[in-house]
């Protein structure tokens, strides 16, 4: 399970990688479908995400919220953030190992699966507010749209999604997932 799981967090950020690889640089001030950020701000929420992660998972000390993750090179902060999370989910025991969190206790084999869902659902906003078309794991996609969908039944999504709009069923699994989380399709 530990291999497959973490093999998993590489693939997709690999994969989102590709697309914040082709923002080109008049694209970073423009607007997204999360309300007021921009396509920096999203790609700065990945990478806050992923040290914000890193440290839980190491027990290490928390990022300054008020610097810019992303600096001068938003890639490569991506990219060295993406490597950070992958080998702190890596650790032996780590996936096992239950972590208080400020949305309740989760192991850190939960903890992946909601990094890979915020992943590929922001992957979907930076593709939407860029019309960089993105290409990510069908069976990612699909995985984390049935995790995301377990862990919420029954929680309230105040603060943390817009209620779930409508769509086919039939629809791509990335656009559900956008949808689940109240994305505007």
């Amino acid at each position: 399970m530990t291999s497959d799981l973490v093999a998993d967090l590489e693939r997709a950020f690999e994969a989102v990688g590709q697309l914040i690889a082709r923002i080109e640089p008049g694209q970073w001030a423009a607007p997204t479908p999360c309300t007021d950020w921009t396509v920096r701000d999203v790609v700065g929420h990945l990478v806050g995400l992923n040290l914000v992660f890193t440290a839980l998972l190491t027990d290490g000390p928390m990022p300054d919220r008020q610097a810019d993750p992303l600096g001068a090179d938003p890639l490569a902060a991506y990219r060295t953030s993406a490597a950070a999370v992958t080998a702190a989910f890596g650790a032996p025991g780590v996936l096992e190992r239950t972590f208080t969190g400020p949305l309740g206790d989760a192991t850190g084999a939960g903890r992946l699966r909601i990094r890979i869902a915020d992943l590929l659902t922001h992957a979907w906003d930076l593709a939407r507010a860029t019309g960089i078309r993105v290409e990510l794991p069908e069976d990612l996609v699909q995985d984390a749209l049935a995790n995301i969908r377990a862990q919420l039944a029954g929680q309230s999504r105040a603060g943390r999604f817009d209620d779930e709009r409508s769509i086919a069923a039939d629809a791509p699994a990335l656009d559900r997932l956008a949808a689940f989380t109240g994305r505007v399709i």
